[in-house]
């Protein structure tokens, strides 16, 4: 008897010793596991607050004001009924002095997609203060001066560039507040 007690003792040994094994083979396993799924959401993370910062930057710095100056120098062009030296030279020559300078800041921001875009709102721009220059060179300009337009015959306003960014801008809105 005291060698079946013998081997039962050596088996159950020997089991234990297995089981002990397979036990931190399986716990070493599942560390492992752990820490690659730990991984994959630490960079998912990453991913996500790098994503959300610069939306939060392009919405901030350049989408959000340029949105709000489009929108001003569109409904200054919109009241240009009669002839409005102070409404050509503020509002609409610092409207389009500021988002070409945000643009030109920002371009940083500006995603691949509206590249192009951008550029034909600055050459735009740069033609209509050109000719702005040139028209009201004069410390005192004549009763008789047009209005500055470079419309169909020269650069004329790109809409579709500003549907564009304002279709971006209203995106970022949405996706960072749900607006």
């Amino acid at each position: 008897m005291s060698s079946f007690l013998t081997i039962t003792l050596g088996d159950l040994v020997g089991s234990g010793i297995a089981a002990a094994l397979v036990a931190a083979l399986l716990h070493r396993r599942n560390v492992q596991v752990e820490n690659e799924i730990k991984a994959y959401f630490d960079e998912q993370l990453k991913v996500f607050e790098s994503t959300r910062s610069w939306k939060e930057k392009a919405l901030t710095e350049l989408f959000g004001p340029m949105a709000i100056q489009l929108d001003r120098t569109r409904r200054a062009f919109e009241r240009w009924g009669s002839k409005n030296l102070y409404l050509e030279a503020r509002v609409v020559r610092e409207g389009n002095i500021a988002v070409r300078d945000m643009l030109l800041a920002n371009g940083h921001l500006i995603p691949p997609h509206l590249i192009e875009s951008a550029g034909a709102l600055i050459e735009h721009y740069d033609r209509w203060l050109e000719e702005f220059e040139r028209v009201r060179a004069a410390t005192n300009p004549a009763d008789d001066q047009a209005f500055v337009f470079v419309g169909p015959a020269g650069f004329p306003f790109p809409r579709e560039a500003e549907e564009k960014f304002n279709a971006e801008y209203r995106n970022l809105q949405r996706s960072l507040y749900g607006v």
